[in-house]
């Protein structure tokens, strides 16, 4: 049988791509926000509801560039239970990460730890939207106004998520998208900040082209961040059936439901806090109830070619550039702990077919009986 991964990029037509591709060719323009990026941040705004994006080669560095525009320094607040860019974008600032726990119910940064983590080296709190689940925005807001600090949330899977007020996009000093190949949403390789303001978008798009403020002067020490035509393009096409895919993997999102519901031993997280998901992982909890391990279940679809994946196993605090910091003590992080030894995200993606979902759910029934 052909592999089944966790997910796989959604891929249009070729044809569809072949006048883009004829368009940069024609114009020798490759890069440096050309046609194509310039369409790509506008029909992005429209559609997240936003109005100032930045485009970026990929979200690790969008992330960096955003810690470098607020000129975030000393700590910030984090979760442990994301994926190591994370992190990593912190210590490639030099910025030293103070994890908390997380909430048990939604997995995302718990707002009720934050307060006791602020020191006076805290300048910022990066909260992780984690599997697209909205945090609890107003909670962490009003905690970073009562103590001056900066937010910036971590939106890499929140592509096209709407909260009570509108899109999450908006909360915070700024989000940060993915537009990796596995994204809901992607360029191949690409991300984007988000900005509240022309002002913090110009900046951010300096620092992602080397500091560049014109064509003899720089006044910063920028990155190259810029995204290609060629990403640009894709992405223009492959925004024009976005909204095809999250409706697949909504239809997958409820048959798993259907299927798997009512199984001891496993559970589901809801997005609580969501008016409007993207559906782009289907994470199921393995406790002790179920008759094997999160880990005994990962190996038997594994030996199926059923390649599910447990994101976030093991925590980032676990890592050795981590693991020495206080704020990375399991004894610290229960829930944090607990769910990464219990997550499993099942595959999810357009074209996953019907056959395969109903051989993944048959599966995981047959064991437990």
């Amino acid at each position: 049988m052909q592999n089944i991964y966790v997910t796989k990029p959604f891929l249009p037509p070729l044809e569809e791509y072949y006048p883009y591709l004829e368009k940069i060719w024609a114009s020798g323009v490759l890069t440096n926000g050309g046609q194509f990026h310039q369409e790509l941040e506008n029909a992005l705004c429209k559609y997240l509801g936003v109005q100032h994006l930045s485009l970026f080669s990929n979200g690790t560095i969008a992330l960096i560039t955003a810690l470098q525009a607020l000129e975030i320094t000393g700590e910030v607040i984090t979760t442990p239970y994301s994926f190591v860019a994370t992190a990593h974008s912190l210590l490639w600032n030099n910025i030293k990460p103070v994890f908390i726990d997380i909430d048990p119910d939604t997995l995302n940064l718990d707002p009720s730890k934050i307060e006791a983590a602020i020191t006076p080296e805290t300048t910022a709190i990066m909260p992780v939207h984690c599997y697209g689940n909205p945090c609890d925005v107003d909670a962490i807001d009003a905690i970073a106004k009562k103590h001056d600090l900066k937010v910036i949330y971590d939106a890499a899977h929140a592509f096209g998520v709407r909260c009570h007020c509108g899109s999450l996009l908006k909360h915070g000093d700024l989000s940060i998208l993915s537009f990796h190949a596995t994204k809901v949403f992607n360029t191949f390789e690409g991300g984007a900040i988000i900005s509240p303001d022309a002002t913090t978008k110009q900046r951010i798009d300096q620092l992602k082209n080397f500091g560049f403020v014109d064509e003899v002067t720089v006044t910063t020490a920028g990155i190259n961040g810029k995204m290609s035509e060629i990403n640009a393009a894709f992405g223009l096409v492959q925004l024009n059936h976005v909204d095809y895919a999250i409706a697949e993997r909504k239809e997958i999102d409820s048959f798993y439901r259907e299927k798997l519901s009512g199984i001891e031993g496993i559970t589901f997280l809801d997005a609580a806090g969501s008016s409007t998901q993207n559906y782009s992982y289907f994470p199921i909890l393995v406790n002790e109830n179920f008759p094997l391990s999160r880990d005994g279940l990962y190996q038997q679809l594994k030996d199926k070619d059923i390649y599910a994946r447990r994101y976030f196993y093991p925590l980032i605090s676990q890592f050795p550039m981590y693991s020495n910091l206080p704020s990375a003590n399991i004894e610290n992080l229960p829930n944090a702990t607990k769910a990464a030894e219990q997550v499993l995200c099942l595959p999810i993606y357009p074209g996953l077919t019907k056959i395969d979902q109903e051989l993944i759910c048959d599966l995981i029934l047959d064991i437990n009986g």
